[in-house]
């Protein structure tokens, strides 16, 4: 994208805050992973990361190294278009079974471990994966168990300036 997404305008706001408003109805609080000092003006309680520059990962292992909950709702600042009803249907499908991992299914029917709801269980295998350099979040989420779960509304992120330039953006 060449620059930080989490800062783009959206509406009224930056892309973060409009994620962090969609988080919060359905979850609560909500924490940002990502260097404090950059995200300071927003209002969000920002948290850095011990492996920063390993990529999304990273952010993982900072979220569920918090220890707050057993079941964590992880989102990709650049989750445009996910609804408060996905992520509803990503919590409630959480503990449904086995997994670790309960990913939404992306517009191309591949689960989006960017939108998912880990448990803390998952944590070892993510720092596993990271101390190994293993960066890639879907092999992580697979080796701590995945499962995938079909949410309403279309699950995708943003990643290039064509992709932002087409987001359908309020």
């Amino acid at each position: 994208m060449g620059r930080d997404k989490a800062l783009l305008p959206y509406g009224e706001a930056t892309l973060v805050e409009h994620i962090a408003g969609i988080l919060c109805r359905v979850t609560g609080p909500v924490t940002l992973v990502g260097a404090p000092e950059r995200y300071a003006g927003l209002g969000l309680e920002a948290v850095g990361e011990r492996y920063a520059g390993c990529g999304p990962l990273s952010g993982i292992e900072a979220a569920l190294s918090l220890g707050r909950a057993e079941w964590n709702l992880i989102l990709a600042c650049d989750a445009v278009g996910v609804t408060e009803a996905a992520l509803r249907v990503l919590a409630e499908a959480a503990g449904a079974g086995e997994a670790a991992v309960v990913a939404a299914v992306d517009a191309g029917q591949q689960p989006n471990p960017l939108c998912a709801v880990w448990n803390a269980r998952a944590l070892p295998v993510v720092r596993a994966a990271l101390e190994a350099g293993q960066y890639r979040v879907a092999d992580a989420a697979r080796a701590a168990g995945l499962a995938a779960v079909a949410v309403p509304g279309e699950v995708r992120n943003i990643n290039t300036p064509a992709e932002w330039a087409g987001a359908g953006k309020p």
